[in-house]
């Protein structure tokens, strides 16, 4: 039997046939991915939809932006353990030579006493360091809580201002059609 237009096998017949479809399936399934995509970006639909979202949205991502959740964990912070003091203006190097020079010339005795004054200070702090480290972890412990919370609120809002709904899809999709 000769190749050609003549009587073909009907293996390489529903072998064909089969490609044929896939080939339509896939055309199919590129058009819906090219609807829904465009779908998805389509900005302007969604916030003529939902202006409110929209403007939720946009408000929630400036906050983020310009450091609103710094600023309200700050402010939170010195409402519950009051304002913390305020750093020196400077120290002047004047001061520390003129400090330096009174201990004396010998470089090993100065380093000695400046660390006896060191430990001697940690002593005398040590139950202020520790109510500033309780402070410390509650505050990692509400940011290790709030970051979480914050992420998975951002992820469903992100979701549904860039999720597609029904309609719109249905829309692009025809246009889509309609195109080709």
């Amino acid at each position: 039997m000769g190749e050609g237009t003549q009587s073909a096998r009907p293996e390489v017949l529903a072998a064909r046939a089969e490609v044929l479809a896939s080939r339509e399936r896939l055309g199919e399934e590129l058009v819906r991915l090219e609807a829904s995509a465009r779908a998805a970006v389509d900005v302007k639909a969604k916030v003529r939809r939902n202006p409110a979202k929209a403007a939720g949205a946009a408000a929630g991502v400036g906050f983020v932006v310009l450091g609103g959740p710094k600023r309200a964990f700050r402010g939170a912070r010195n409402a519950i353990l009051g304002k913390p003091a305020p750093l020196p203006e400077s120290m002047l190097p004047k001061e520390i030579d003129g400090a330096l020079r009174a201990l004396g010339g010998d470089g090993d005795k100065v380093r000695g006493a400046i660390e006896r004054d060191f430990a001697r200070y940690l002593e005398e702090k040590a139950p202020e360091r520790r109510s500033r480290d309780l402070a410390g972890t509650v505050a990692k412990l509400l940011m290790a809580v709030g970051r979480p919370v914050a992420f998975r609120y951002g992820v469903k809002v992100a979701n549904e201002l860039l999720g597609t709904d029904g309609a719109q899809f249905a829309d692009r999709l025809a246009q889509i059609r309609d195109r080709k």
